[in-house]
């Protein structure tokens, strides 16, 4: 097939959209398929690809990749690359991979003619069975994949850490709530010299957390390491046994919870949106918004070491469903049989 992939944003933007672009297009290139991918990001970064990718296209170019493809996929709807199919009346595939509102939860104008345009595709993907349920309830739902080439264990990393969180310093990312837990669960723990909790991000929240850790008495408990990228992140995860996932804000999926997962560490995640399917049963969930209730799962594996390798027994059938050839292969079934209609 000749696939059009188009994503709003790709490498070297950094987000979830852009890595899930960057591993899928991988995937459908590896299956033998011809792939152009179509994005607004203009710069080229250091990378090269096996497939053509088209920055920042002119109208003449983007009209001539549509008139090229059998099959149109937008990674997130897109509508600004992506009309063109209206004339060429090629197939169209939509994957949902965030919610289609307002960060306020509101619809807006926006989001009602996204509703509208993919009610002409001839199928819609989900990343998680709560982007289904809010978004598109006759959404095929497959998850997301990872970056496997680059999470994984490192058996020379010597496992001596606790907690760790990974996320941005804002307050919909929960970190808050890792210091409360940590505050409180410090007074069950063995004192050593090793923080209790490693912080990996940076935001505008760093100083009011650092206050807060200040003020809660755990600040000799609490390190913040500021962004990892690339192998110095995989690293850090490998270093600790647990990763913290509180957020606040409904995530679409959580592709985090499955970097840890893949580093060694048990994910223990809030409830809320697509969190829940990103761990599967190799991770724990707890109410979101809850100190008691993420205190409640860091206590039980910290006390429990039997339920924690249950956990870890459970990581390996839990990634191999969210391997890049898997779930790319699921894709491109969505696609094949989009195309035959």
């Amino acid at each position: 097939m000749n696939i059009l992939f188009i994503t709003h944003r790709f490498y070297p933007d950094v987000g979830g959209i852009e890595v899930n672009s960057e591993i899928l297009a991988l995937a459908f290139h590896q299956a033998g398929h011809a792939v152009h991918v179509v994005t607004w990001t203009q710069r080229p970064g250091d990378k090269s690809f096996p497939y053509v990718v088209l920055r920042n296209p002119s109208l003449p170019a983007l009209l001539k990749q549509h008139q090229w493809a059998d099959v149109v996929y937008e990674n997130n709807p897109s509508l600004r690359l992506s009309w063109p199919a209206l004339l060429f009346h090629k197939p169209s595939v939509v994957a949902i991979r965030t919610w289609i509102t307002r960060t306020d939860n509101e619809i807006a104008w926006q989001d009602k003619l996204k509703q509208r345009w993919l009610q002409r595709a001839a199928a819609v993907i989900a990343v998680s069975e709560a982007v289904r349920k809010k978004s598109w309830p006759a959404a095929t739902v497959i998850g997301n994949p990872y970056r496997v080439a680059l999470f994984r264990i490192m058996p020379e990393v010597a496992r001596t850490r606790s907690f760790v969180f990974l996320g941005r310093l804002v307050s919909d990312k929960g970190a808050d709530l890792a210091i409360q837990a940590i505050a409180q669960l410090k007074t069950t723990m063995t004192q050593s010299s090793t923080p209790l909790l490693t912080i990996v991000g940076d935001g505008p929240d760093r100083a009011l957390l650092e206050a807060l850790a200040l003020s809660l008495e755990v600040k000799d408990q609490v390190v913040f390491m500021g962004a990892l990228e690339g192998e110095k992140l995989v690293v850090c995860l490998n270093q600790h046994q647990f990763l913290l996932v509180p957020s606040r804000w409904e995530e679409p999926f959580g592709n985090v919870a499955l970097e840890g997962m893949a580093c060694g560490c048990i994910p223990i995640v809030s409830d809320g949106g697509g969190l829940p399917d990103a761990v599967g049963e190799a991770g724990l969930c707890f109410p979101r918004g809850s100190v008691e209730g993420l205190l409640d799962c860091m206590r039980s594996v910290v006390q429990n070491p039997a339920r924690a390798q249950q956990l870890r027994a459970a990581a390996a059938a839990h990634l191999a469903a969210h391997h890049p050839a898997l779930v790319g292969g699921k894709y491109l079934q969505v696609i094949e049989q989009a195309l035959k209609k």
